[in-house]
């Protein structure tokens, strides 16, 4: 045995052994919402989402509601729950867009949760409907840019019971992407962990207007 496979054996011992991703053990949630004509703006109008037609007059939709380690996040956890139905997703459209958003949120986060999809889905409803979003977004008439801590203002407003590090902006392409909002398990907002606090710092950013 080398000296260097020694060194490596001796690091894994002392990391203890690889965290294995399974349903049901997280430590609290993320809830992500997304602008959506931000997003179709900068991919989805290109690729005919319909989350995109005009007649929806989406603005901040519901990205995903994410279990959370205290670092890092389980992802495509092995579960035994029955996957939702096409019927299922499609009644999540309204709140995120389209029922493919909602499925590839039910296998990549949903399945870590430790819930039926109906249990699943249920929750992140209830998690979107409990924050207030701002009405000022909704008047947009045209493309604006703003320092992205105004839109984290504007939701600590509307708010109050999230503080400023329980809740994170981040940007994409020069554009406000999305609002995390930390949850507990039962939903009651809280500090985020150390890994999802990455603000925004564009004094500039764009926020495109609802269609």
């Amino acid at each position: 045995m080398t000296c260097t496979t020694r060194a490596a054996i001796a690091l894994m011992l002392i990391a203890g052994p690889l965290r294995a991703d399974q349903a049901g053990d997280f430590d609290y949630y993320v809830l992500s919402l997304s602008w959506s004509p931000g997003w179709c703006t900068r991919e989805g109008a290109a690729r005919g989402s319909e989350q995109c037609d005009d007649s929806r007059d989406l603005g901040w939709v519901l990205h995903g509601l994410w279990p959370q380690y205290e670092t890092g996040w389980p992802d495509y956890c092995p579960t035994d729950v029955r996957p939702p139905s096409r019927s299922e997703t499609a009644a999540m459209a309204d709140i995120m867009g389209t029922g493919a958003s909602a499925w590839h949120q039910w296998k990549k986060h949903g399945t870590c949760a430790g819930l039926s999809s109906e249990a699943y889905f249920e929750t992140a409803r209830d998690a979107y409907a409990m924050i207030e979003r701002p009405e000022e977004f909704r008047r947009l008439d045209r493309e604006i840019a703003l320092p992205a801590t105004v839109v984290e203002e504007a939701f600590l407003r509307d708010n109050p019971d999230l503080s400023a590090d329980g809740l994170t902006v981040t940007c994409r392409d020069g554009m406000v992407q999305e609002v995390r909002i930390c949850l507990t398990r039962d939903l009651e907002p809280r500090d985020c962990g150390a890994d999802v606090i990455r603000d925004c710092t564009l004094s500039d950013a764009l926020m495109p207007p609802i269609r």
